[in-house]
């Protein structure tokens, strides 16, 4: 007898294609940024690098409580309690959007004490570029937000295309925008700052906007009058407190990297940088399909399948290793034509290109198993052991090898990847011990129902 799932593979990649192109775009319009800064000068493409380590920790957090909302989400509506998932829903956009504003007024209040503290005495006009562009960027916390939380909204309710939709125009926005205010009216690090500002304002009211209308299955109808709902809010923050403390730890640990790559000179940094996108746009498409297994996994889990979250699991970790096998050998071929697009000085494209060389060998071996099933395992409520892990992996390996190999060997970015292989190849190692324990099934959100797809 033919095995039947819940979803057939139609479905999953009518969810996937969308986040895996959302995605890919996002990343290739993050890299054309870095091209068009890149021409302006080294001082300004190490500065939106420095800077932009800090904002990434910020967004990565923002993301993972949005995720704790969309995790509560798909739980409801495997479940088929649609009220419910409405509320998680509205209660998600609230608190996230009140987090943002805090972090945003702090960050902007503490500007500069935040930049001399982590980077230190750097370049005087890096130091001037980074103050211009963190200044922008943290007016965008707020927008970020919004469109965090109402595309995770969308996609638990298996709904990608739309958020991939407004992302991809606003991220065609922010490119117009960089080449008019860069090239064309010649504003330098503050250009490419007022063009991400607006493109992240016109997403975050966009898609707040869309969320609102009735042919949604959750949707949000008023927002001025959604009142805090704390047995709502405790269940996403329990999800996404512990995910952002993840993300937050590692961010702070790539800064602490990042402290170290700055003290090796600007052709080192923009090396560095460089590669930082490379790397990540040779996974970003894996990324997208992680993304993806939440909601398929959230469902499974609550509608009472265990073993089909379990299944999707093993099925998507396969589809997205060869997805980054296919990732690294793409972006090896383009390494060198982007670092002449870009403009880099001869001794930062060659060291980029090797660099890029060796990540295409190692990421397809260990990467997957070490970033793909925490998806399904945090969308099933498992998120302390995948917290604990990241954090303790990250600076036991990968901040700790780094800092060790350059002040004692002197080997300059290579030593970077060298502790990121080590720490992937120790998560990839215990995830799969933790996959196959079934201990990630142990933690429940909410009581477990019978449902079909909705």
């Amino acid at each position: 007898m033919r095995e039947t799932h819940r979803f057939s593979n139609k479905e999953i990649w009518k969810l996937l294609l969308p986040l895996m192109v959302e995605q890919l775009l996002t990343s290739l319009m993050g890299m054309a940024d870095t091209v068009m800064v890149s021409n302006v000068g080294s001082e300004a493409i190490s500065a939106v690098s420095l800077v932009d380590s800090i904002n990434v920790l910020v967004i990565q957090a923002l993301s993972a409580l949005s995720a704790g909302g969309a995790i509560l989400c798909s739980q409801y509506i495997g479940k088929k309690d649609m009220e419910r998932a409405r509320k998680a829903a509205e209660q998600a956009a609230l608190s996230i959007t009140f987090l943002s504003v805090l972090l945003a007024v702090f960050c902007l209040a503490f500007q500069q004490p935040l930049l001399r503290l982590i980077f230190g005495s750097v370049d005087p006009l890096v130091m001037e570029n980074s103050r211009t562009y963190f200044f922008y960027t943290a007016l965008s916390f707020p927008f970020i937000a919004l469109y965090d939380v109402g595309a995770s909204i969308f996609r638990a309710q298996e709904n990608t295309r739309t958020p991939m939709v407004i992302s991809v125009i606003s991220n065609l926005m922010n490119i117009g925008g960089n080449a008019f205010l860069i090239w064309g009216l010649h504003m330098g690090v503050a250009g490419a700052a007022l063009a991400t500002l607006i493109s992240r304002i016109f997403c975050g009211l966009m898609v707040m906007a869309w969320l609102r209308r009735p042919c949604w299955v959750i949707r949000i109808r008023n927002y001025s009058r959604i009142r805090p709902q704390l047995q709502y809010i405790r269940k996403i923050l329990w999800i996404g407190i512990p995910s952002g403390i993840e993300n937050a730890m590692f961010q702070f640990g790539k800064l602490a990297i990042q402290s170290t790559v700055s003290t090796m000179g600007t052709v080192a940094i923009a090396a560095q940088a460089m590669t930082n996108i490379l790397e990540n746009l040779s996974g970003i498409c894996a990324m997208g399909i992680g993304i993806g297994l939440m909601t398929i996994v959230g469902q499974c889990v609550g509608a009472g399948e265990d073993e089909e979250a379990a299944y999707y699991i093993k099925k998507l970790s396969a589809f997205s290793e060869v997805v980054v096998l296919a990732g690294c050998l793409i972006v090896y071929a383009m390494t060198r034509p982007v670092t002449l697009l870009g403009g880099m000085e001869t001794e930062s494209a060659r060291m980029c290109l090797q660099l890029v060389g060796i990540i295409t060998i190692v990421k397809p071996i260990v990467w997957t198993g070490a970033f793909i099933p925490a998806y399904g395992m945090r969308a099933a409520g498992d998120v302390r052991y995948s917290m604990l892990l990241s954090c303790i992996s990250m600076w036991a390996f990968r901040v700790t090898l780094c800092i060790y190999l350059t002040h004692t060997f002197g080997l300059g970015p290579i030593s970077v990847w060298i502790g990121m292989f080590t720490d992937w190849t120790v998560r990839s190692v215990l995830y799969l011990w933790r996959f196959r324990s079934r201990r990630w099934l142990k933690h429940k959100l909410i009581e477990n129902g019978q449902g079909g797809l909705s």
